[in-house]
């Protein structure tokens, strides 16, 4: 990684912000209005919403400020993921269009991992698109058997000459009733140990035998999907990475699905909104009330001085490791947290809407739980910190060496 100042980034960022400030208006210093979690969004508001952000994302792009820390040669500015997280922090100053989980995933999850190994021809065809807003892709991982063990997937992939013939079915992917392609993960070969024997496809969506359907949230919102594919054919020079490797793709996105988790501080409530409603409501002399205050003050102030520690780290020339697990822990626990503050702030107003705005932390309430699962649910990074962090024993596992097709089912 190279190297640099404080100095530099002061300069950065002062230019950034001049940059945003022509384009944008101020968010001010008032507390955010939305706590929401999730979007709770009809199908045209929601897609209209995307369009914004993928506007906005072209925007940043075309300036250079889209894709700083990527190559130049993939249309980015060269720079360090310090001077990415300098424009964020800018960014987060002014009041832009939004975010959507299928942005995020397209341009910091989906791009990176083709960037990584896809073939030139793949490159050419996605990374630009992706990072640029053009195009959008969704995650086609889990499955209704294979959720945090993933590896356990059943959707079968069978060669038949230059083409795949796909059948099995996804869920859980966010945005894809809206993606124009999706990165496949499927079983080629069942004979092996389960995380031996998977390949990565780039799916385009329209392709004919793949059928979205979303699925509604208990938070109201369907940008959550599951997705059926039925003898989909997908040509072999969308394979990406070689055949068997799958899984390696796999944790190459889950890697920096884990990396980005908890990266946009605005998602969801926190403290200034409680406050605000605690105040407006009378209830700041209740002890609990205060006490609870004050745990998610405190965990503010503790996830602010984790990422200063990272930051530092990589300003040394550190690389991220399983501290991103420890990190998505810690974010998750702290929207419970919140979760929990807001319900002893407004009591029964939680429930019932009274039409002074409270009813809206129901948006939050409803939507955290989501976040203990997505990027690896918290039993899984408990496993990582344990295993990677702390020098643990690993956890025994019995299908270990053993080939797919011989797992209990």
């Amino acid at each position: 990684m190279n190297a640099v100042s404080e100095a530099e980034l002061t300069e950065f960022t002062a230019a950034a912000r001049k940059w945003l400030a022509g384009l944008l208006p101020s968010r001010g210093d008032g507390p955010r209005r939305s706590v929401a979690v999730f979007h709770d969004l009809p199908y045209a508001e929601e897609r209209a919403l995307i369009t914004r952000i993928q506007d906005w994302q072209r925007t940043k792009f075309d300036a250079g400020y889209g894709a700083l820390s990527w190559p130049v040669e993939h249309g980015g500015a060269g720079l360090t993921a310090l001077h990415e997280e300098a424009f964020a922090d800018a960014e987060r100053e002014f009041e832009t269009p939004g975010q959507h989980e299928l942005t995020s995933v397209s341009t910091a999850l989906i791009a990176p991992t083709v960037r990584m190994f896809g073939t030139a021809e793949q490159q050419e065809k996605l990374v630009r698109p992706l990072l640029r807003g053009d195009a959008l892709a969704c995650q086609l991982f889990s499955e209704p058997s294979a959720g945090s063990d993933l590896a356990g997937l059943a959707t079968r992939a069978v060669r038949d000459g230059d083409e795949w013939v796909v059948t099995g079915q996804k869920v859980w992917s966010s945005g894809a009733q809206f993606a124009g392609w999706g990165e496949l993960i499927t079983r080629t070969d069942p004979e092996v140990p389960k995380h031996k024997g998977l390949t990565a496809f780039l799916l385009p969506m329209d392709t004919p035998g793949v059928e979205v359907r979303p699925l509604r949230q208990m938070s109201g919102g369907s940008s959550f999907c599951e997705v059926f594919l039925d003898e989909v054919r997908i040509p072999d020079s969308l394979r990406l990475g070689d055949v068997g490797a799958g899984w390696s793709v796999t944790l190459a996105t889950l890697g920096f699905e884990r990396g980005h988790s908890g990266a946009n501080a605005d998602l969801g409530g926190g403290f200034a909104e409680l406050a605000e409603d605690a105040r407006r409501l009378g209830r700041m002399n209740n002890p609990e009330v205060r006490r609870l205050l004050a745990e998610v003050w405190a965990a503010e102030r503790v996830a602010a001085v984790s990422a200063q520690r990272d930051r530092e780290s990589r300003l040394a020339g550190g690389e991220p490791g399983p501290l991103g697990s420890l990190r998505k822990l810690a974010w998750s626990q702290r929207l419970q947290l919140v979760s929990d503050a807001a319900a002893v702030v407004l009591g029964p107003r939680l429930v019932a809407d009274t039409g002074d705005g409270s009813y809206r932390w129901t948006e939050h309430v409803l939507g955290a739980p989501g976040y203990r699962i997505a990027g690896g649910s918290d039993e899984v990074q408990r496993t990582i910190i344990a295993e990677r962090l702390l020098g643990l024993p690993p956890e025994p596992r019995a299908d270990r060496g053993i080939a797919w097709k011989d797992i209990p089912k």
